[in-house]
């Protein structure tokens, strides 16, 4: 397959939260022991804050309590080689207000690992980047779909 005229589109922070809060499935990255950690996690975007449920006693609760993270989200289709990426850097922390916690168990956050997931983190999104590429033809025919790019 020949692809011809793609070209690199970098995101409006806006467009960046559109995309996000599109996707069910990111990864956060953390510091576990003083080496990188990336996790990928079930999330929902509320305002300007992603938000995670896990378990109270989870190495990820521990680990990203107060700390300054990064979370990644994209969605790519490799049969067409089109996508997007999107990085969020913010600060965790562990929402532990019960009125908090009350409202985020609206946001319909439900976790495909097993157990009892009633903690939340929320990581308030500081610094917000995206891209993807537009490509061009494919095949002779013209196609205007993004695609994901490594950062």
């Amino acid at each position: 397959m020949r692809c011809e005229a793609s070209r690199l589109v970098t995101l409006s922070p806006r467009e960046c939260l559109d995309l996000l809060s599109s996707a069910e499935i990111g990864r956060i990255v953390f510091t576990d022991r003083a080496l990188p950690a990336v996790q990928p996690v079930n999330f929902r975007l509320d305002g300007d804050r992603v938000v995670i449920r896990t378990a109270a006693g989870s190495k990820l609760a521990a680990a990203t309590r107060n700390a300054i993270v990064a979370f990644e989200a994209d969605d790519i289709d490799p049969a067409s080689r089109t996508g997007w990426s999107v990085t969020a850097i913010g600060h965790a922390r562990a929402v532990e207000d019960p009125c908090e916690v009350v409202q985020l168990a609206t946001l319909r956050l439900e976790c495909w690992a097993p157990g009892e997931r009633d903690h939340f983190i929320e990581i308030r999104v500081e610094h917000i980047s995206g891209r993807k590429i537009m490509s061009g033809r494919v095949n002779g025919n013209v196609r205007d779909e993004p695609h994901v790019i490594a950062s």
